[in-house]
């Protein structure tokens, strides 16, 4: 066999009529966002989550945690998709607070149980046709802090409300920028 045959690409035999056929071509990666898209972003995120900072430090309960970040850069960095929609935030972190509730009365705090409760959180989600990824980690930091639920979810209500409205006004700030929410409910 010769180098050149090597360098050639040889044919490819026909896929079998009833073997799946495998795409053409990958997918890429999405465009780098324009300067004033991310200054945009970034702005809209960092104040939201300092907003939560300062309502917390006011009424001397922490507001900000972790998975209302992550919510809060898909509203702002991806706002057309499912999961950063009002619907998809506001129902999903509430689930996500339910399943963690629901396994620590069944069980005790544990990374095992709160592993356990990430997993149901995802089921519900998806059954309620609410996709989150954040709010998994909400139901996680329930089992694992075991907050007390009179005060954790209304604060946690409040927090996806006002994250919701946040996208919605800094979506209509910039001119170009995609309207959000792409559905209310």
């Amino acid at each position: 066999m010769s180098t050149d045959s090597l360098l050639r690409p040889q044919p490819q035999p026909a896929p079998a009529p009833d073997s799946p056929r495998l795409p053409r071509r990958v997918g890429r990666a999405p465009a780098r966002p324009t300067a004033a898209a991310a200054f945009h972003s970034i702005s809209a995120v960092t104040a939201v989550l300092l907003g939560l900072v300062a309502i917390g430090a006011m009424i001397h309960e922490p507001v900000l945690i972790p998975p209302l970040a992550a919510s809060a850069a898909l509203v702002h960095s991806a706002p057309t998709l499912p999961l950063a929609q009002p619907r998809s935030i506001v129902i999903g972190h509430l689930l996500g607070a339910g399943s963690g509730y629901a396994v620590l009365a069944l069980t005790h705090s544990s990374p095992w149980t709160a592993a356990l409760a990430g997993g149901v959180t995802l089921a519900a989600t998806m059954l309620a046709r609410t996709p989150h990824s954040a709010a998994c980690a909400t139901a996680v930091i329930v089992v694992l802090q075991t907050p007390a639920p009179g005060r954790f979810v209304p604060l946690l209500f409040g927090s996806t409300v006002l994250l919701a409205l946040t996208g919605f006004a800094a979506s209509r700030v910039r001119r170009g920028a995609p309207k959000y929410p792409a559905y209310w409910w």
